[in-house]
């Protein structure tokens, strides 16, 4: 099982009414933890969330979609705080655009005392978004990593939102913190931009590679993305080809997809990800690809099924041979 930490809320989407002052709104369950959580159980991967989750409808309402998606709730806390809202709006690139109502909301009310005691069945841990900076919630979690990574395999995907800590240097300071931990992050060229304005991504990235992270994954968009490793080296793979509705999701999407196929291997323990060949990384590399280009195919963080991407993996293997 893995153990993704962190945010559970509801994104409203904003569509314009057929007048100036009306909005349409169509709400969604999300958070990018959340999303993470999920899209491990699509793709076959046993998977638990470790947050915050109001008793308000709308919490009751992602305690269901949990329960539907198989999720395990044995490491939710219960929380009479509300639920956070996302509003998101997308640019004419179909990128969403957030501002999030969240202060003193049900997913950031995790303390030191809900600190959860892990047996065996956990193998890894997941960490990401906002949850690493506002209190209490950040202080908790940075609690966790400190006294798991010598032991489980720990992945982090900052996932930079201004919106709810617009302190950037309290964001470096934070990604810092827990990449100091990590084993595998996941980040985007967008995220590495505000972190570190004017800076080329491989001098973060070999930063982090110096320490106790062995992989890190940069994702470019549309322009593909790439793998760094520290016994390999890094290459680049382009985007695959699709008819993107947004891209909502598409980064939480890579990020299933990564720890998915370490868990389905057999790999998700420090030490095996340590002794990764290049031709595994290549072909982890792969599978996240393919899958964030199917979300992209659909409109808000519909992430994907193990079965929608066999098709993809059987048309290839038949032209490789």
């Amino acid at each position: 099982m893995y153990l993704v930490c962190g945010e559970a809320l509801f994104d409203f989407f904003c569509n314009p009414g057929e007048r100036s002052g009306e909005l349409n709104f169509q709400a969604l369950v999300g958070g990018s933890p959340f999303n993470v959580a999920v899209g491990l159980r699509r793709l076959g991967v046993e998977s638990a969330l470790f947050g915050g989750i109001s008793s308000d409808y709308l919490g009751q309402r992602l305690r269901q979609v949990l329960e539907e998606e198989g999720v395990s709730d044995r490491y939710l806390i219960a929380s009479e705080a509300p639920t956070t809202l996302a509003m998101v709006a997308l640019d004419a690139k179909g990128s969403p655009q957030y501002m999030f109502r969240g202060e003193g909301c049900a997913d950031r009310q995790l303390l030191a005392e809900h600190l959860p005691a892990l047996d065996e069945q956990v193998s890894g841990l997941h960490v990401g978004s906002y949850s690493l900076v506002v209190p209490p919630i950040g202080d908790t979690l940075l609690a966790l990593v400190e006294r798991e990574s010598e032991r489980r395999l720990i992945s982090l995907d900052p996932n930079v939102r201004l919106n709810p800590a617009p302190n950037i240097e309290h964001w470096r300071q934070r990604i810092e913190s827990f990449a100091a931990h990590a084993h595998l992050i996941k980040v985007s060229e967008e995220d590495l931009e505000l972190l570190y304005p004017g800076i080329e991504p491989l001098t973060s990235i070999e930063r982090w590679l110096a320490g106790r992270c062995q992989v890190v994954f940069l994702t470019r968009g549309s322009a593909g993305a790439g793998v760094f490793s520290r016994q390999h080296g890094h290459w680049s793979v382009p985007a695959r080809q699709v008819a993107t509705r947004d891209t909502v999701g598409a980064g939480d999407t890579f990020q299933a997809a990564i720890i998915a196929y370490l868990v389905q291997h057999g790999l998700d323990s420090p030490a095996a990800l340590a002794a990764l060949s290049r031709e595994r990384l290549d072909a982890m590399l792969d599978f996240a690809v393919k899958a964030a280009a199917l979300t992209c195919s659909r409109v808000g963080p519909q992430l994907p099924y193990r079965h929608e991407l066999e098709p993809y993996e059987a048309v290839e293997g038949r032209e490789a041979q």
